[in-house]
């Protein structure tokens, strides 16, 4: 999309206001609301936001100081911010609203080299230079409270039982419908095994974009659930005596036109290929250092224990969900692999590029890239 081709919606719907949006480095969106009337200028010449999102607390209150961002010496400045216009999407649950996603620049024109969406966009660019590209999807767990009494949607751990969710009919018909309008296009809804927890999966997508749409899942999530009167948390691990959020990663690796899927091989024994064998083996070898990004939070790493589907070893299995990386063999387009340390807590785009760069790194000391050239997998 073009700045032409947003306004052009935006009269034609009759927009009034668009929120100019942005995560920070816990993955909660942040925004400046702009009436539609002033989005050409905002669009084109960018919009002031302080850099201090960068460097403040998980709650956006405290600046820690100590960093470039947050620097009192150099006075807590300003980024430009300017959208990204492929991100734009109208908001049925509010009046004439749309949003779109920003990615700031210095005033010199230079991109903000730390901003968790152009980290991801950097890997994914290393991963197109393989010629590789990368489907994907987050699957994401959380709680929903009631807003006033602080009690849960269910009281009971029944998995998956069909009267259960529909507890409030009214809620999941508005999550259901919403999300798919604003291009989030859900294939599952079900209860989980928490108090009033709710998982909901959706349609994977290419590159960027499957950040993109688990930043605007979440936020979406959590407004829907506000405008009924609840509170949807995505926090890892809310309580001691039940079972957290995740945020698995489920991921796939196709050639660069999309067209065919690289992880499944026949004749190989466990039906994996070998750039799939490799791109595991870089995820395993840096699960150490990736787990920072996949649990960013002290309440993250409660997830992980010998009573969880979380390991805290770096393991793999094939439909094993106590292993790290679970392995789903389903044919040429079907297999997939499901990073599953990511808590509910973490950064769409920071887990997503730390998959994809860890994973490279295992391509890069392959045979296979040695001899510079990727095996198409047989079919």
């Amino acid at each position: 999309m073009s700045i032409e081709s947003v306004t052009s919606i935006i009269e034609k719907e009759e927009i009034e206001f668009v929120r100019f949006e942005f995560s920070d480095f816990y993955g909660i969106s942040r925004c400046k609301i702009i009436p539609a009337r002033h989005f050409i200028d905002k669009a084109s010449n960018g919009i002031l936001i302080p850099f201090c999102h960068l460097s403040s607390s998980i709650d956006g209150a405290e600046l820690h100081l100590d960093t470039p961002y947050g620097n009192g010496e150099v006075g807590i400045g300003d980024g430009i911010w300017f959208p990204e216009f492929n991100t734009f999407r109208i908001l049925p649950w509010y009046r004439k609203t749309a949003s779109i996603l920003l990615e700031p620049k210095y005033y010199k024109g230079e991109p903000v080299s730390c901003y968790p969406r152009y980290i991801a966009r950097q890997q994914l660019e290393r991963l197109e230079k393989l010629g590789i590209s990368l489907l994907a999807a987050h699957e994401h767990e959380f709680h929903v409270v009631d807003s006033k009494t602080q009690k849960p949607l269910t009281s009971d751990t029944r998995l998956r039982s069909t009267v259960r969710t529909y507890t409030d009919p009214n809620l999941l018909d508005q999550l259901m419908t919403n999300l798919y309008q604003v291009g989030i296009d859900v294939e599952c809804c079900e209860t989980e095994t928490g108090h009033g927890q709710l998982e909901i999966t959706y349609k994977p997508a290419f590159g960027i974009q499957a950040a993109d749409n688990a930043h605007v899942f979440k936020t979406s999530v959590k407004e829907i659930a506000q405008q009924n009167g609840y509170i949807a948390s995505f926090m890892s691990k809310p309580s001691a005596d039940h079972i957290g959020c995740s945020a698995h990663i489920n991921h796939s690796l196709w050639d660069k036109d999309g067209k065919t899927g690289l992880l499944f091989d026949v004749n190989a024994p466990n039906k994996l290929s070998e750039v799939g064998g490799y791109w595991m083996a870089g995820i395993l070898k840096h699960s150490p250092a990736i787990t920072m990004l996949m649990a960013p939070t002290v309440n993250c790493y409660k997830r992980f224990g010998k009573q969880s589907y979380v390991s805290s070893i770096p393991n793999w299995g094939i439909d094993n969900r106590c292993c790290m990386l679970r392995l789903k063999i389903n044919g040429t387009k079907g297999t997939h692999i499901e990073t599953r340390s990511t808590g509910g807590g973490s950064n769409p785009y920071l887990t997503l590029a730390a998959v994809v760069a860890a994973g490279i790194d295992g391509i890069e000391k392959s045979s296979l890239f040695r001899k510079k050239r990727l095996a198409t997998p047989s079919e």
